[in-house]
């Protein structure tokens, strides 16, 4: 392992405890050194370098990641939905998020009076170091382990997802977790009841996996009913799965 200046006992412990939870172990601890380091601390330490080039990589290699897992995840949504769902996984709040998670804020490098303002818990700080963590990896292993270890950081995604980002295509999602496992014939859709005169109708559907009802829907219509019993069955299969 290289590193570019001798740590303490203490520090190199919570270097290593650092990289624990990152689920990657620095070849080059520099590199790790760098991606937490905030411009700020440039007033105290002139010529430090900073995290904000491997911030501008690591925001390309990120979008890869979630885009290919969105990609291979969702075979049948559009370019619309995917942007969609690449945003929620890329912004800044859940980055954020993620970042407190694996207790960046402890580790982030910058002036002590930036610290004192508070600027170790600011989201900008916190998505910038995420960003440039996901560089550093990248740099140090290579694609496939900067791949491996994003989506670690990023936990269930399919659950933020489901909480975050409404689906505008229910059937069609639940259509892609049904078909790998059961295939293209395993969902059908029943009407239950249909009730109330002509222009107030009132359908009831229910959506089965062969002979097992998932969940029930009701809608002024047999396609929003449709809809409905899909996303209820989704959070459904979400809550098992959490």
């Amino acid at each position: 392992m290289k590193d570019s200046s001798p740590l303490s006992p203490r520090a190199a412990t919570a270097l290593a405890d650092l990289q624990e939870r990152l689920g990657h172990r620095f070849r080059d601890t520099g590199l790790l050194t760098r991606a937490l380091t905030h411009p700020s601390l440039r007033q105290e330490q002139p010529g430090t370098e900073n995290n904000q080039r491997l911030e501008f990589l690591g925001d390309a290699v990120l979008q890869l990641v979630v885009s290919d897992e969105l990609y291979q995840h969702f075979p049948l949504e559009r370019e619309g939905e995917l942007t969609r769902r690449r945003a929620a996984l890329t912004r800044g709040a859940f980055l954020a998020e993620r970042a407190r998670a694996l207790q960046l804020q402890q580790a982030i490098g910058m002036a002590a009076a930036e610290r004192a303002r508070g600027g170790h818990e600011r989201q900008a700080a916190l998505e910038d170091a995420m960003e440039a963590l996901v560089a550093a990896v990248y740099i140090d292993a290579g694609w496939e382990q900067a791949r491996r270890v994003v989506l670690g950081w990023l936990g269930d995604w399919r659950a933020h997802l489901a909480e975050t980002v409404p689906d505008s295509n229910p059937k069609g999602s639940l259509q892609e977790h049904i078909q790998p496992i059961h295939g293209n014939n395993a969902l059908s859709y029943r009407t239950i009841t249909m009730q109330g005169p002509p222009h107030e109708r009132r359908f009831c559907v229910a959506v089965f996996l062969f002979d097992q009802e998932l969940a029930r829907g009701e809608g002024a219509s047999k396609k929003d009913a449709e809809e409905n019993a899909a996303a209820a069955a989704l959070r459904g299969l979400t809550a098992r799965s959490a």
